[in-house]
């Protein structure tokens, strides 16, 4: 039966951090700084080889879906002025998606395909990522729907509640 996760929790935080860093293979990341929980949202900062990278991230409220089972489930919004990269949109399903499968993502009148590897899905280009966050700071709901390596359609709904508070957390955490 699929869990609905009423607040986000502080272990789902240190998860969506962990995630944020294992992708640094070999770089140096230090301890990660919460900036702060707005609402539905949470924002942090951390040091990689000596450059500031902030992250705001949430859980769904809702998570749909005829499954037994599903890991943590969330989305983050991430900036690395080190490397010019700002907006960065990534969702983590708790489940390996099926190969080559999308995900679609509808918040307001915006709909945004999403590409998929592993557990993961972003926008095709940077475009698309500051269409997304522009979206997600005047909607209220964000809806992103995917389908698991083996079949399963899931449907998670998240509040974006406290998402421009975080959103300028980090923008003022990293500068921009």
């Amino acid at each position: 039966m699929p869990s609905t996760p009423s607040s986000f929790t502080f272990a789902t935080l240190c998860l969506a951090a962990a995630l944020a860093i294992l992708p640094l293979a070999g770089a140096q990341a230090q301890s990660i700084e919460r900036l702060g929980d707005f609402s539905d949202w949470s924002a942090f900062k951390y040091e990689e080889s000596g450059a500031q990278v902030c992250f705001m991230a949430s859980e769904p409220t809702k998570a749909e879906g005829n499954y037994s089972a599903r890991g943590k489930i969330h989305t983050m919004v991430t900036h690395r002025p080190g490397e010019a990269r700002k907006d960065e949109v990534s969702i983590v399903a708790g489940y390996v998606y099926q190969d080559s499968s999308p995900v679609d993502v509808e918040v307001g009148a915006l709909k945004v395909r999403l590409f998929t590897e592993g557990e993961s899905a972003w926008t095709v280009d940077k475009d698309s990522d500051r269409q997304l966050v522009q979206a997600m700071i005047r909607g209220s709901t964000m809806v992103v729907q995917g389908t698991s390596a083996r079949g399963t359609k899931t449907k998670d709904t998240y509040s974006l509640s406290g998402f421009t508070r975080a959103y300028q957390a980090i923008n003022q955490a990293c500068g921009f």
